[in-house]
């Protein structure tokens, strides 16, 4: 049975969302346990607001042992700095969580809190895979292709990167995107203006023969902002200053083509008409768009499973966050990224 430290009070709809994607995570995900760390009345009041239905599951799902609360006393606020929040408050939800996972008592930390204190108290707590110079958060976003994602990393934990870190992003990815996306030779791109080799700032065109060079990457490239939706390239290499802005301007544009359609979709009886034809193609199109199905965005670089989720995210982006993690357990993504790290180690020796 995979365990999840879930975060019951990250979050801008904590604890109300993160109680109702814990009850429903453990009673839907297969061989999960979930512990529920928090403070403990706030949570318990969320479970006795329950609906009739929902409070049965929660307490089968205890009855059952797949779900139990872990008492943490304070809270790392959402807008406080990561650091101080970390160092500080010994006992916030946040802390106590990842040393579950630091203990063996958990084998995945999950959380919708403040994303710069996860990664500290990551960092702090589970310290980094051996050889790994900064870890990076990765982030899966749809395509046009069906089931091929890409994964774009980093995605906001290191804003200003040296090559060498880059390089690594990509070795860490392209193992994710094996293991957990099932991608079996992924395709490696490298963020930058231009397709062309000499294209770019100082930092990607160092990056650039690093990457060519870098065995069991399959490097096709630098690609650009337009190439990311296609669904010919697997994983997207950039620092975190650029993935973040990626990120958030997807999770816009994806709102934005929901709201015009919905307002084109109402001028007039024709086109609502027209609209419930294709009622079933916007519910698809809307399911692909939304961001909460693609479960978070693990913390690579850091022994064991650590996915961050959006501060604003529903019940349903907690069960998937939850599912991504336990995939990332399952399919050992520490283990193969450390494996991968010493090898390119060992080849960058002999060269």
């Amino acid at each position: 049975m995979t365990r999840v430290a879930l975060d019951a009070m990250g979050g801008d709809y904590a604890p109300a969302e993160i109680v109702v994607g814990a009850v429903e995570a453990a009673a839907g995900v297969p061989d999960v346990k979930i512990l529920l760390v928090g403070q403990l009345a706030p949570i318990q009041a969320e479970l006795d607001r329950f609906p009739r239905d929902l409070k049965r599951t929660a307490q089968e799902a205890i009855e059952k042992g797949r779900l139990e609360i872990v008492h943490a006393p304070d809270i790392a606020e959402m807008d406080e700095s990561p650091v101080d929040a970390v160092r500080k408050k010994k006992d916030c939800s946040i802390n106590v969580a990842m040393r579950l996972v630091k203990e063996g008592r958990a084998d995945v930390f999950v959380s919708a809190g403040n994303s710069g204190a996860v990664a500290t108290s990551a960092i702090l707590n589970l310290g980094r895979i051996p050889g790994v110079k900064r870890p990076a958060i990765a982030t899966v976003l749809p395509t046009r292709t069906p089931r091929r994602p890409i994964l774009v990393l980093d995605a906001g934990a290191n804003m200003d990167c040296h090559p060498e870190w880059l390089v690594q992003f990509a070795i860490m990815g392209n193992a994710y995107s094996k293991a957990v996306l099932h991608r079996t030779t992924p395709a490696v791109g490298l963020l930058s203006i231009g397709t062309e080799d000499c294209k770019g700032n100082e930092m990607t065109k160092e990056t650039f023969p690093l990457l060519k060079e870098a065995k069991d990457v399959n490097f096709v490239g630098n690609i650009e902002g337009k190439d990311l939706y296609k669904g010919h390239i697997d994983v997207a290499v950039c620092d975190g200053f650029v993935g973040n802005v990626v990120l958030k301007t997807t999770e816009s544009i994806a709102k934005a083509i929901s709201y015009w359609l919905k307002r084109e979709c109402f001028r007039g009886p024709l086109r609502i008409f027209g609209a419930l034809l294709l009622k079933g193609a916007f519910r698809s199109l809307k399911t692909q768009l939304d961001p909460e199905i693609y479960g978070g965005a693990p913390l690579l670089g850091v022994p064991g499973a650590v996915i961050i989720t959006h501060g604003s995210s529903s019940h349903k982006a907690i069960y998937y966050a939850v599912k991504a993690g336990v995939a990332a357990a399952t399919n050992d993504v520490s283990g193969l990224i450390a494996k991968s790290i010493a090898e390119h180690a060992e080849d960058q020796k002999q060269k």
